[in-house]
């Protein structure tokens, strides 16, 4: 006897177009065939205004709605769960009109397909990760590259549509994953090219080459100088803080001068930039102060005793971080020899390392909102761009606040931390998903060309739900 045939049915949420079983989901895990329908898998999470930033986002659905929309005005249905536009034509998943502090405003929700997209990533560490445009991999695949330092941190350009698309299969399948795992707030590790092995979790200390990271520096070595210089006198006759950037020596830098300290005969190696501050005086490495150097003294050259060095003289020197320190005092022949640092010494180094904030890891989800999706928005869709970068229209992903990058097309940028959980997702194009919404005044948007039939109220989405149904996503308020 024959089995009898299960009836797929295809899903339109996305360029794949999966035939879906019964019972069974697509390829993305998002969307699922119940009863002969294609229903969104979680639910549309509408946001409480009257709960604080980083407080609790509380999802509302009808199985446990008690019908009560006193209020209402204060939420704010967001684009996590609501469905996609696709194929763009038709109008966003919701459509919403909502009284703020007395003003008609419409929120447009959607789940947009991002192929053009990708995550910076700032690692809060002085330790050398890889050269400036070596390659990223994950996986064994090229997901990206580092790109220019910033201040105490290193950075990473991960993704974008050349690996998402531009390269082999593998490549697509394994960028698509780590950005989605980064987006999620997982722990990914990466390897750069000639460089290090890092750990990298969104809000998460980095782990470079196993070894934890604890905090980011205070600065370069000649800010620590300037912060720290007057706390140094009188204790101690000369201080050097290594740093990667630019080294400095207290008695030469200008704080220094300031406070009349007096000339030691030091001698730095190095390209001298402008008084008391060095670059270049060690290979970059994960030593003292982000260089490639264990014992300090190699920076050092012979000391000039007709510039101040004598037998006695003390020398504090000490990384951006105060991980590193050690105190010296020059011998007959004037060579630094190591001694116990005194205790009133260990107070200043400590104090570095106090005003070092935390090492973390951040992630910021950026991409490229301009495409089709618009369409979901307006049918002249030019007017949304042109609203967005005039300031009529606000960019929202998940509630988050998107940074929006002046000049042509929609290109926002936004902090993974600040979006709700579980707000990422992917199709097998390869491309991310994520939420995303415009707000602006009501008659703004029907001047811009916005589907205005489509418009409906807050109370209207919490008693009916959307086009994917709203019991199959029953998931009430947390207490």
């Amino acid at each position: 006897m024959s089995r009898p045939r299960e009836e797929k049915i295809r899903c339109d949420a996305c360029p794949v177009m999966c035939y879906i079983a019964p019972g069974k989901v697509g390829a993305c895990d998002r969307y699922a065939n119940e009863d002969g329908r294609i229903v969104r898998c979680d639910p549309i999470t509408i946001l409480d205004r009257r709960v604080q930033v980083g407080g609790e986002i509380r999802p509302f659905l009808k199985t446990h709605w008690e019908g009560d929309v006193i209020g209402s005005g204060d939420l704010t249905v967001s684009g996590v769960g609501a469905g996609t536009t696709y194929p763009d034509y038709k109008p966003a998943p919701f459509i919403v009109s909502r009284e703020v502090e007395g003003a008609d405003f419409v929120t447009v929700v959607t789940e947009a397909i991002y192929s053009y997209c990708g995550v910076k990533v700032k690692i809060d560490t002085d330790r050398h990760l890889g050269e400036e445009r070596a390659i990223v991999r994950a996986g064994g695949e090229v997901v990206g590259h580092v790109t220019t330092s910033e201040y105490g941190s290193r950075m990473l350009s991960l993704g974008g549509v050349e690996h998402l698309t531009g390269g082999s299969k593998a490549e697509g399948r394994v960028t698509c994953d780590t950005l989605l795992r980064l987006c999620s707030r997982e722990a990914v590790e990466l390897e750069i090219e000639g460089g290090a092995s890092v750990v990298v979790q969104a809000g998460q200390a980095p782990v470079v080459d196993g070894v934890r990271e604890e905090r980011m520096r205070v600065g370069c070595g000649s800010a620590t100088i300037g912060m720290f210089a007057s706390q140094w006198q009188g204790l101690v006759d000369e201080v050097v803080v290594v740093d990667d950037h630019i080294t400095g020596v207290v008695s030469e830098h200008q704080a220094g001068k300031v406070l009349g300290w007096p000339d030691t005969g030091i001698r730095i190696k190095g390209h001298r930039s402008t008084p008391g501050r060095y670059f270049k005086v060690a290979r970059p490495g994960k030593g003292w102060g982000g260089t490639n150097i264990d014992d300090p003294l190699t920076i050092l050259n012979p000391w000039w005793e007709k510039k101040g060095a004598r037998p006695g003289l003390s020398l504090l020197m000490v990384s951006t971080t105060g991980e590193h320190s050690g105190y010296y005092v020059l011998d007959e022949a004037l060579q630094p020899q190591p001694a116990g640092m005194p205790e009133a010494l260990r107070a200043s180094v400590d104090l570095i390392a106090e005003n070092c904030e935390p090492a973390l890891c951040t992630v910021m989800f950026q991409a490229g909102a301009g495409g089709s999706l618009r369409s979901g928005v307006t049918r002249n869709p030019v007017r949304l761009t042109r609203a967005v970068q005039a300031g009529r229209a606000r960019v929202t992903c998940g509630g988050a606040p998107a940074w929006v990058w002046p000049g042509g097309g929609i290109t926002i940028m936004v902090h993974v931390l600040a979006m709700p959980e579980g707000s990422f997702g992917y199709v097998p194009t390869p491309a991310l998903v994520a939420p995303l919404e415009f707000t602006l005044p009501r008659a703004d948007y029907v001047e811009l060309g916005g589907h205005e039939a489509a418009i409906r109220t807050v109370a209207d989405v919490l008693e009916r739900g959307g086009d994917y149904g709203a019991a199959f996503r029953a998931v009430g308020p947390r207490e």
